[in-house]
């Protein structure tokens, strides 16, 4: 049985997503932040920090939601899932994870941790200029190789696109400038139903009651 915790527009939306992706049967446990859940005793057993996302598969334990979603890509995407066939394949979408999450996300986790995320007594308002500025310069770099026509990886979707689309939103989310046709690619992935039942999943399980 796979469980997953999780809380709304987190990272744990990722993993939901691609969840709905594969067609798995899951249960969602909603992990309420504002309140204190994740530092309870027995959800840092789970994640040592006490963040979103975490998934119990069985005997295995997962927190990171790249980890997550790999992991899920690999044991269940086959034949015709989210990562492509050869090994030379996997390894550029492995690629484009790791810079996804090093560089396109940080700057925008960097925003979002010294607007709301860290306590008021830690936030430095001077660094989120620099923040901006090095999110404009990964998504330089990310225009270099991709110009928002057809896939990240090969000929069809892949984990990459997914991690992307959900990295971009947040950087609207944060008012960053995307030009337009990563705009539009961001539009196209993000009209996948796999999403919209995500989204939906986590708002229900979110719900009082």
């Amino acid at each position: 049985m796979i469980t997953l915790y999780g809380f709304p527009n987190s990272r744990s939306l990722r993993v939901t997503w691609i969840l709905e992706e594969l067609g798995l049967s899951y249960a969602y446990r909603h992990v309420d932040l504002g309140r204190g859940e994740g530092q309870s005793e027995a959800f840092l057993a789970r994640h040592p920090d006490g963040k979103v996302p975490v998934l119990e598969d069985g005997e295995l334990t997962l927190f990171e939601s790249a980890a997550i979603c790999r992991y899920l890509a690999e044991r269940y995407g086959e034949p015709d899932g989210l990562l492509p066939a050869t090994v030379e394949e996997r390894a550029r979408v492995d690629q484009w994870l790791f810079f996804i999450i090093g560089e396109l996300e940080q700057p925008l986790w960097t925003q979002a941790k010294h607007k709301f995320a860290l306590p008021g007594e830690q936030r430095i308002p001077a660094v989120l200029p620099t923040a901006a500025w090095e999110f404009q310069r990964a998504l330089a770099a990310l225009g270099r190789r991709f110009d928002g026509e057809g896939w990240l990886v090969g000929e069809r979707f892949t984990l990459a696109d997914l991690l992307l689309a959900h990295t971009l939103t947040w950087a609207v989310q944060f008012k960053m400038r995307l030009p337009p046709a990563l705009a539009a690619y961001r539009e196209r992935v993000s009209a996948r139903p796999a999403l919209a039942r995500a989204v939906a999943r986590e708002r229900s399980a979110a719900e009082p009651g």
